[in-house]
């Protein structure tokens, strides 16, 4: 009995089971690659809160510009010409 029990075990998993999880898991990583709307509410969020500390920076070397005139500050004090003002 355990010599007939044994390879069709072995076929089995080979032929239904190997591929299942192949497939199971084909299926998990094509779902993962999407980003979430809670994602992309986040980034959202760290976008914004960036573009407030670069205004606040900027802030701060005008006032350290206005005591010391031979500060530079390390980059170009221009802003951006990119919009970004998207909204989703």
């Amino acid at each position: 009995m355990e010599d007939v029990f044994l390879p069709i075990m072995i076929v089995g998993m080979l032929f239904i089971g190997l591929p299942w999880v192949i497939m199971h898991y084909i299926t998990k990583w094509k779902q993962a690659g999407t980003i979430t709307g809670e994602d992309e509410k986040l980034l959202d969020e760290l976008h914004y809160l960036a573009r407030q500390l670069e205004e606040r920076l900027q802030t701060v070397e005008r006032i350290i510009a206005a005591d010391n005139p031979d500060f530079r500050p390390a980059r170009n004090a221009e802003p951006d010409q990119y919009d970004f003002s998207r909204s989703n």
